[in-house]
């Protein structure tokens, strides 16, 4: 049971952090529209755009009927499917 509490816990810690990330990509979408973005900008936006797409294909996996049961045997053959928030294992985790 503990087990779940933490794996719920890191994975609500990841989902935020993907928001956050995503709020920058918006962010910078708008600075792009009257400024010139620097390479790196340029990179993040790239890499959050990704991430989007990476989204999309685990969200309606995770949603079919037993999808939550074959989500994680997807993640296991194809481990790029899920964003690189999903894919850190370095997330602090503080239970307290």
């Amino acid at each position: 049971m503990q087990d779940i509490k933490v794996s719920i816990y890191k994975n609500k810690k990841r989902l935020g952090k993907e928001i956050q990330e995503s709020k920058e990509l918006f962010f910078l979408l708008k600075k792009s529209t009257h400024k010139k973005l620097t390479s790196e900008e340029k990179k993040k936006v790239k890499e959050q755009l990704l991430d989007i797409c990476k989204s999309v294909p685990a969200l309606a996996v995770f949603l079919l009927p037993g999808g939550a049961i074959l989500l994680p045997l997807l993640i296991k053959l194809i481990p790029d499917i899920l964003p690189s928030s999903f894919r850190e294992d370095s997330i602090d985790i503080d239970l307290k």
